[in-house]
């Protein structure tokens, strides 16, 4: 059986078994049995959503710490869009840098400015003649694994751009190394990240080797210490860093918005994700040109490692963009070169799926499941209520399938062969055998039993007689 990397982790201590996570994990991932969830590796795509929804905080995410910075000879920080997002939108960007540094980073790099070269290079990409559309962005994790999971079909569709984090860590590293002259493997290059997906990115990679970086610290681990790090007295001029272009990769449309008049659509939060994959899954959406698509609801900034409220964070984010524009700082300042698109580029990369809804190998062993997954299914209420440890009485009906559970797990159907056992247990109680049934005797079927049992003597008697 495949191994693979999860940052999301089950809390096992915490866990009451209320079926909240398995009601709202997108890929049906998360199974209650023995009166605790439980998590099939091979769906989890890390989307955090069971973060998100546990009341009794039984799940959890792994990420990196501060104190893995002592690992490294040089440290980066890249900080997300997101990040600014956390903050009051008169606390200028230099200033939130500036508390990263004295937490301990050496140098703190911008994310969005690998969100500008990102932007540039798709738009050349959309420009390719012959390209599979629509073009699925590739910048979110978690979004990337549902398409790996439940649609491996669209993996053509998928945008071979790489995620702004990833060419920010390239570049930063490269330029570090140059500068210091030091081997870029003992640079540390981390990333405050909004979400786990990320985490796990960097441990298990899509369509490469390795990552460009190095771990991630979550944004909520270190909100607290980082307040109170940045400066409020002299602060640092913004000096012109990235555009309103780049910071606006934070919130859902920032990536389709620096695409000029192409056809793009924009789908976040993860079951609105599915459900568009889907929809192009079908050859509904082959007049659009692109999709944006996040796996958390209004953005990054929604993402659930973030501090603060995601209605707050992108109100703040919303008017430091606007700030930003009234300054001139909608593009670039300084136009995106071909050698950092080229940065930017990974046309070559193979991305296997990993389709963990398959029944069976076997396609005609798997079609004869799905007819039985339909039987099974006619037999089950259609409540979807998970008090049989399932989110759906499909998904139950499946497990039913697949060996994992049976019939009397549906509290329903468990009433419904009680209730017919007890009525077949009272039709048993009236019944008697043939040798206590007083009504049978002298009917035919025992008249004829006790003439064969006469005696020779009784047969002349009863011949005279």
């Amino acid at each position: 059986m495949e191994k693979y990397y999860h940052s999301v982790r089950l809390l096992g201590e915490r866990c009451i078994g209320c079926v909240s996570c398995a009601r709202h994990c997108p890929t049906e991932a998360i199974r209650i049995r023995g009166g605790k969830a439980r998590i099939t590796e091979s769906r989890c795509i890390d989307c955090g959503e069971c973060i998100r929804y546990c009341p009794n905080h039984a799940k959890t995410a792994v990420t990196d710490s501060l104190d893995d910075l002592k690992i490294y000879r040089y440290n980066i920080a890249l900080a997300a869009p997101s990040l600014y997002a956390q903050f009051d939108k008169n606390i200028p960007v230099a200033a939130i840098l500036a508390g990263l540094q004295r937490l301990g980073f050496n140098k703190v790099a911008e994310v969005a400015r690998g969100a500008e070269i990102a932007t540039a290079a798709l738009r050349e990409h959309l420009r390719t003649p012959g390209i599979k559309r629509p073009v699925i962005s590739s910048a979110c994790p978690a979004a990337v694994r549902l398409m790996l999971v439940k649609f491996p079909e669209l993996i053509e569709h998928l945008s071979p751009i790489d995620a702004p984090v990833e060419i920010a860590a390239r570049i930063a590293r490269r330029e570090a190394a140059k500068t210091l002259g030091i081997r870029p493997e003992s640079i540390g290059v981390w990333f405050i990240t909004p979400c786990p997906a990320k985490m796990t990115a960097v441990l298990e990679p899509i369509g490469v080797m390795q990552s460009e970086l190095t771990g991630t610290i979550s944004m909520i681990s270190i909100y607290g210490e980082l307040l109170k790090e940045i400066p409020r007295d002299t602060v640092p001029a913004d000096s012109r860093l990235a555009s309103a272009e780049g910071v606006g990769w934070a919130l859902a449309g920032g990536e389709a918005t620096g695409l000029g008049d192409a056809k793009v659509l924009v789908a976040h939060g993860i079951r609105n994700v599915s459900n568009i994959f889907e929809q192009v899954a079908l050859g509904k959406l082959n007049d659009v040109d692109f999709i944006e698509c996040l796996s958390c609801a209004g953005g990054c900034i929604g993402g659930p490692l973030t501090a603060i409220n995601r209605f707050v964070s992108e109100n703040s984010l919303k008017q430091r963009l606007k700030a930003m524009r009234d300054r001139g700082e909608q593009t670039p300042a300084e136009p995106v070169a071909d050698a950092e698109i080229a940065l930017a580029l990974h046309e070559g990369r193979t991305i296997e799926p990993r389709p963990a809804l398959k029944l069976d190998n076997d396609i005609r062993v798997a079609m004869q499941k799905i007819e039985q997954i339909d039987e099974t299914l006619k037999r089950l209420p259609g409540l979807d209520c998970g008090s049989c440890g399932s989110p759906t009485c499909r998904a139950l009906a499946e497990d039913i399938v697949q060996g994992t559970a049976s019939e009397t797990d549906c509290v329903f159907r468990l009433r419904e062969m009680v209730r017919d056992l007890a009525e077949e247990m009272v039709n048993l109680s009236t019944m008697l055998p043939p040798s206590l049934n007083r009504e049978a005797v002298g009917k035919e079927p025992v008249g004829q039993i006790r003439s064969e049992r006469l005696l020779p003597d009784d047969k002349e008697k009863d011949k005279r007689g």
